[in-house]
Formats: C-alpha cells, sequence, structure tokens
C-alpha cells in the first residue's frame, strides 16, 4: 500500500513548498508592500523619527537629537483550507498520490495569498465576507478618511491625482496603488486619439507590480472584493505607501493529512469513506498609519 497520504505532516518538501511558493503570486499586499520576520504571537513593531542631521562647525558644540517613538501592535491571523477526498486514493500508488497533493497545493495557494488582501483591505472572512472583529479593532486600510469619490464623466487618472494629493497632504508619498479589475481596466483601454497608441503600455493586470503612469501598481478582486465582501465596499483603489502595512508570516503550517473525525463539519471520515487535506497560514500584520492612504470609492 502506498504511504505518502499516510505520513500527516512529513510530507514531501516539494509539495510543502508548492503551498507557498511566493505569496506574492496572489495578493496585492504582499507585492506591494515587504514582509518583516515575525515571531509568534502579538509583536510591538517601533518606529522611530530622528528629524534631520546636524550640520557642526569647526570646533562648534554638538545638539542633541529627539527621537519619537511610534508603536503599533502587529497581531497574529490564522486562515485555513481543507478539503475531503475519497479514502480511495489512500490505495493508489504514489506517483497518483504526489499528483493529489501536488494539485492541491496549487489550487489552495492563491485562496491563502488573498487572504491576506481581504484581512488587511477590509477585515472579512474570506469564506463568508462578514467582517472580523479582531481585524476590524486592530485597523484595516477601508477605514482611511482620505476619500476621493468618483463622479460621473471623471478620468480615471484625475481620480488617482486627487487621492495622491491627499496622501501628500498628510506627509506621506504616494509610492502604490492597488486597484479593483474594473477600475484598471479603464486605463488598458486608454489610447492617444492620434495615433492609437496606448497611454498606459507599462501598466499590466495582475498581482505583479507594473508601471502605472510612475506608480507601482497591483490589480485584483480583493480590492474591491466584489462578490466575497458581505457588503458593497464600493472601494475602486487604494493609494499610498504600502511599506506602512507591516506584514509578515508567523508561522507556515504545511499540509495535513487527516484521517479520522469531523474536521470540518462536514461528517465523520471514516463514516463517508474520506479523508481531509488541510493547510493553513498564520498571519501577522499591522498598519502603522491609515493617513498614509487614500480610497477611491464609487458609490453609484
Amino acid at each position: 500500500m502506498a504511504t505518502l497520504l499516510s505520513t500527516g505532516l512529513s510530507l514531501p518538501k516539494s509539495v510543502t513548498n508548492r503551498v507557498f511558493p511566493k505569496i506574492q503570486y496572489g495578493s496585492t499586499i504582499a507585492a506591494l508592500g515587504n514582509p518583516e520576520p515575525m515571531l509568534f504571537g502579538d509583536t510591538e513593531y517601533f518606529h522611530f523619527d530622528i528629524g534631520e542631521a546636524e550640520y557642526v562647525g569647526e570646533g562648534a558644540n554638538k545638539s542633541g537629537s529627539t527621537a519619537t517613538k511610534t508603536t503599533v501592535t502587529v497581531k497574529p491571523y490564522k486562515f485555513q483550507k481543507t478539503v475531503r477526498y475519497s479514502q480511495e486514493v489512500m490505495w493508489a500508488d504514489e506517483d497518483y498520490q504526489l499528483g493529489i497533493l501536488n494539485n492541491f497545493a496549487d489550487a489552495i495557494t492563491p485562496a491563502l495569498a488573498r487572504a491576506l488582501d481581504y484581512g488587511v483591505f477590509h477585515g472579512i472572512n474570506p469564506l463568508d465576507g462578514a467582517l472580523v472583529a479582531a481585524m476590524t479593532t486592530n485597523g484595516k486600510l477601508s477605514q482611511t478618511t482620505n476619500s476621493v469619490e468618483i463622479a460621473p464623466g471623471d478620468k480615471p487618472y484625475a481620480n488617482i491625482d486627487a487621492a495622491k494629493a491627499l496622501v501628500l497632504a498628510d506627509g506621506y508619498i504616494p509610492s502604490d496603488i492597488a486597484l479593483d479589475p474594473s477600475f484598471a481596466a479603464l486605463f488598458t483601454s486608454l489610447r492617444n486619439a492620434t495615433t492609437e497608441q496606448k497611454l498606459y503600455p507599462d501598466f499590466q493586470l495582475g498581482t505583479a507590480p507594473s508601471n502605472l503612469d510612475g506608480t507601482r501598481a497591483s490589480t485584483s478582486k480583493t480590492v474591491g472584493a466584489i462578490g466575497v465582501a458581505a457588503a458593497a465596499t464600493t472601494i475602486q483603489a487604494i493609494v499610498g505607501d504600502f511599506s506602512k502595512v507591516v506584514w509578515g508570516v508567523q508561522r507556515r503550517i504545511g499540509l495535513e493529512v487527516i484521517q479520522y473525525g469531523d474536521p470540518d463539519g462536514g461528517g465523520d471520515l471514516k463514516r463517508n469513506n474520506q479523508i481531509a487535506l488541510r493547510s493553513e497560514i498564520l498571519y501577522g500584520w499591522a498598519i502603522a498609519d491609515k493617513d498614509a492612504f487614500a480610497k477611491i470609492i464609487d458609490a453609484v
């Protein structure tokens, strides 16, 4: 009998690596920001502002520097995917089982990546779209008070310029933008009226960052959360300095084979002649300052 699916957490490294190849492939937060090394549990993240350096003339005295410390609390949030299979897959040869494991890894990785966005942007549970109290209390990007509302006839680049102005007014550099696909598509269709050349040839749809009028841009359905959020968000884009989102992976819980019990409320596995495959990830994140962001909304 093949044993690949009966080894619990001790699965081939090639399989567990497929579960978490790079979160950047499916998350705009990861694509535009940089992960921080993190320990498990609540973590204090410190940012120091010591102002500018002082010129010291020959023989002159040196002044002291005043340091301003900002503290944000990074909290852990766990996401998981559990999928049931017929128990008969355990009787197949190891090559077949390896194919099952690889397919499962490829299927669940994007969902676990998008979960980071749904939490940071909207503070929701991706499964049912409901607000998660713990995420809302700790802050989400949609709570920024910097807001630009799209009016009929507005040019999309004018909305982005207005959002950038709000971020600049709060003392931050609006270097990044996350876009909903419907809003992003407006830029791909803009062309020069005379030459019919694209106005933004370097801008590409997808989570991988590309250049949109000098701004790093990433596109994902997670921005507007249409069809996922229980209540409409109306968000079309979020502009800002995404380095102000402190995030990281606190623990990667590989791929688990479950043969007994009722791990997901679907009934006893043995009674239903099933096994379950589960993968979990524990993110930690915090938003250093929501004023570093501005949202573009379409109330209509």
